[in-house]
């Protein structure tokens, strides 16, 4: 281990030097190293690197940038307490999100983000403070042009921040709705609608996201993705149901209107997961389903379908 701690500091002490091929070279056995060895990890980082890499994100080289963000995510599993205490460092990362010209940058920061986030709840509301960086988070996946491996590392960092319920107004604010909404709509590929699912259902557990998801037709496309038709994945599925309930939980009078007038359109996709789902999405949709059937059960183009599914849904009540 002494060995390991004084070649961490040999490198570390390369990333001051005047010379850019001996920062470059160093930085490069850094990422290596640190993606390697989990031991050399918070070797790395009590050696002092973090305010080294986090000065190199706003360097001008991209390889010297990709190297550091690979370095900063490589620490951030293991030793996030030395990233989250360094001065400047969200701000390190923000600048490289929203500046960087590497789709390899920016995802090796939303991907550092998210280690943050998922592992430690402490720091979800001071991420979640940082309007620079959910306002970037927000622009990648609202990007035409921006790979699949982009959205779906800010999808992760953005379910991250959402896990917070005081961020979910923030992010409604920011615009989070509509772009989460237009990415499920526009794009086919399962793995990004599942992420951008997840995330809608996180922030319609909000007051404030009941206007938002009505003027973006959420509620619609979430009903659309419960139609076995589509062909969406389970995964899917039981996050429409997810944040079709948080909607009707916690949007007011209003929100639990919009999800009881969906009717009919729902109450077969929602069954089926009574049935089918995961044991968490059974739960779910035994209560969506008890919403909407209760706001429904008295117009008859839902009353024979209640009479013909009451004994499974009382079967799955909660």
């Amino acid at each position: 281990m002494e060995v390991k701690r004084r070649t961490a500091r040999n490198l570390v002490s390369k990333l001051s030097s005047v010379s850019e091929q001996t920062r470059t070279d160093a930085l490069c056995e850094l990422r290596l190293i640190s993606k390697h060895d989990p031991d050399s990890r918070p070797l790395i980082a009590d050696a002092g690197a973090v305010p080294y890499l986090s000065e190199t994100l706003y360097g001008s080289s991209p390889t010297i940038q990709e190297n550091a963000s690979a370095t900063l995510l490589n620490i951030s599993i293991s030793s996030r307490a030395s990233l989250m205490s360094t001065r400047g460092f969200l701000d390190a990362l923000s600048h490289a999100l929203s500046h960087s010209p590497s789709p390899t940058v920016v995802q090796s920061c939303a991907a550092t983000l998210h280690s943050l986030l998922i592992a430690e709840d402490t720091y979800r509301p001071i991420i979640g403070s940082k309007r620079d960086i959910l306002y970037t988070l927000l622009s990648i996946i609202t990007d035409n042009n921006a790979p699949p491996r982009s959205i779906k590392d800010a999808l992760k960092a953005l379910f991250g921040v959402a896990l917070f319920p005081l961020n979910r107004a923030s992010l409604v604010g920011l615009g989070a709705v509509p772009a989460l909404v237009s990415l499920i709509v526009r794009d086919a590929r399962t793995g990004i609608v599942e992420d951008a699912t997840a995330v809608l259902a996180q922030i319609a557990g909000c007051e404030e996201s009941e206007e938002a998801m009505r003027k973006a037709g959420g509620d619609r496309v979430l009903g659309d993705l419960l139609d076995e038709g589509t062909g969406a994945s389970e995964r899917i599925r039981e996050n429409a149901v997810a944040a079709l309930l948080n909607l009707a939980r916690c949007g007011g009078e209003k929100g639990r209107k919009q999800v009881k007038e969906m009717g009919a359109k729902v109450i077969e996709g929602i069954t089926d997961l009574t049935k089918n789902g995961s044991a968490k999405g059974k739960t779910k949709a035994a209560e969506l389903l008890k919403i909407v059937v209760d706001g429904y059960g008295n117009q008859s183009e839902v009353r024979d379908f209640r009479f013909n599914t009451s004994s499974d849904f009382m079967n799955h009540s909660i």
